[in-house]
């Protein structure tokens, strides 16, 4: 069994919270300042990453209208 990475319990957090809000990819990208034509994208992109910036994630709880501390307490 190998060692599980804190990037990886971080973004398994933030995949539950956007399940749980039930907006849709493009609704938090445009939220993140991203253009109609990029946002969907964008938040897909960001949601696989496997090194996530602490930037992006501040960006991502400001637009599910969340803290970072929420957004990265442990469900």
């Amino acid at each position: 069994m190998g060692k599980e990475r804190i990037e990886d319990t971080v973004m398994e957090g933030v995949r539950q919270r956007v399940k749980q809000s039930g907006m849709t990819y493009q609704e938090i990208g445009e939220k993140m300042g991203y253009s109609q034509s990029s946002a969907r994208q964008a938040v897909s992109q960001f949601l696989r990453s496997g090194d996530p910036q602490i930037s992006m994630l501040r960006r991502f709880a400001e637009a599910m209208e969340v803290s970072l501390q929420t957004l990265l307490k442990d469900k």
